[in-house]
C-alpha cells in the first residue's frame, strides 16, 4: 500500500456564475456539474491515476450520496474498503458557486451526521504515506500514533478545527492553507507560520496561498514562490491536488524543493477546468 487516507469525502455540485449575489439577490447560474470531493478522497484519487495503490476510510450514510461515492472511488481504483457506512445518516454534501471571471468560490455544506470513525475501524494498514486532512481528529491522532517513523505522516490542514493542533507534533509534512496558518498564528504571516511549524519538529513545513503561491520550509532551506501560471476556471480541488502531487513527489524520489514545484504545477493544471478533479494532469502531461 503506497497510502492509506482518512478524512473527507463527498459530493459536490458546482455551478458557475457570473458574479456572486448580495443580500435578498437573486443571479442566475450555468453548468452545473456534480462530481466527488473531500481534500484526502480527491488526492487519493490523484495517486490512483498516477499509478499509486490508495485505500480510503472515510464515513458516508445510507443514502444516495454515500453510493455515489463508494462507486467513484471504486470506478477510480482507490480501495473503498475502509469507507465506512453508518445507518439512518447522511453523507457529506456541499453546493459550490464558481465566479467565471475569477474561479474563485462560495462552499455551502454538510458535514456527514453519522459518527466520525473510530481508531479501530481505520484499516490496520502499513504504508508508506499516511495522509489525513483533520476532519476525524481522535483517529487521525491515533493512526498517525501507530504509524509515526513507519510512514512519512501528512497532514492536510485547510481549517483550523477542534483538535487539529495535537496532529502538529506526529506530522512529517504539514502544509496548510493560508486561512488555517492566518487563524493559528493570529496574523497573515505565512513565512512566520512555517517556522512556527518547524519550531514543534515538523520536518517539512508549508502554506498554500492560492495565486500567490506557497510558501515552505525544509531542512534549512526557506522558499516563497509564485503560482504556476494559469488560467484559473474553477479553484475547487487545487489545495487537494498541491498534497497529492507532493506526496507523489516523495515516493517518486524527487527532493523536496522539486516537490513543492510539482505540486503547484499541479494545482495550477488543477484550476483549468469546472470539477473537483476534471482537472487533474494526466501522468503523460508531467512536466515539472
Amino acid at each position: 500500500m503506497d497510502v492509506l487516507g482518512l478524512g473527507q469525502c463527498v459530493v459536490d455540485r458546482l455551478a458557475l456564475v457570473d458574479g456572486y449575489p448580495g443580500p435578498d439577490e437573486k443571479r442566475e447560474f450555468e453548468a452545473m456539474v456534480v462530481s466527488c470531493g473531500g481534500p484526502a478522497a480527491t488526492a487519493l484519487v490523484a495517486l490512483s491515476r498516477w499509478g499509486r495503490s490508495c485505500r480510503f476510510c472515510g464515513v458516508v450514510g445510507d443514502d444516495e450520496e454515500g453510493e455515489i461515492i463508494r462507486a467513484d472511488l471504486t470506478e477510480e481504483g482507490v480501495d473503498a474498503s475502509g469507507l465506512i457506512v453508518r445507518p439512518e445518516s447522511r453523507s457529506q454534501f456541499a453546493f459550490i458557486a464558481v465566479e467565471k471571471s475569477s474561479g474563485s468560490r462560495r462552499i455551502f455544506w454538510r458535514r456527514p451526521t453519522g459518527a466520525a470513525p473510530r481508531a479501530d475501524e481505520v484499516p490496520a494498514d502499513d504504508p508508506r504515506v499516511f495522509l489525513t486532512d483533520g476532519l476525524f481528529a481522535d483517529a487521525s491522532v491515533e493512526t498517525a500514533r501507530r504509524l509515526k517513523g513507519r510512514a512519512l505522516v501528512v497532514v492536510d490542514a485547510g481549517t483550523l478545527r477542534e483538535g487539529t493542533e495535537a496532529m502538529l507534533p506526529l506530522a512529517d509534512v504539514f502544509v496548510a492553507s493560508s486561512a488555517f496558518a492566518r487563524a493559528w498564528l493570529g496574523r497573515d504571516d505565512p513565512a512566520g507560520a512555517c517556522e512556527r511549524m518547524r519550531s514543534l519538529g515538523i520536518g517539512v513545513a508549508g502554506v498554500t496561498r492560492g495565486e500567490q503561491g506557497y510558501v515552505a520550509c525544509f531542512g534549512d532551506q526557506h522558499r516563497e514562490r509564485p503560482a504556476h501560471t494559469a488560467t484559473a476556471v474553477d479553484t475547487t480541488g487545487c489545495g487537494d491536488i498541491f498534497h497529492a502531487a507532493l506526496i507523489e513527489g516523495y515516493l517518486s524520489d524527487r527532493d523536496w524543493e522539486r516537490s513543492f514545484e510539482f505540486a503547484a504545477w499541479a494545482a495550477a493544471r488543477c484550476a483549468t477546468r469546472v470539477g473537483t478533479r476534471a482537472g487533474i494532469p494526466a501522468r503523460s502531461e508531467f512536466a515539472v
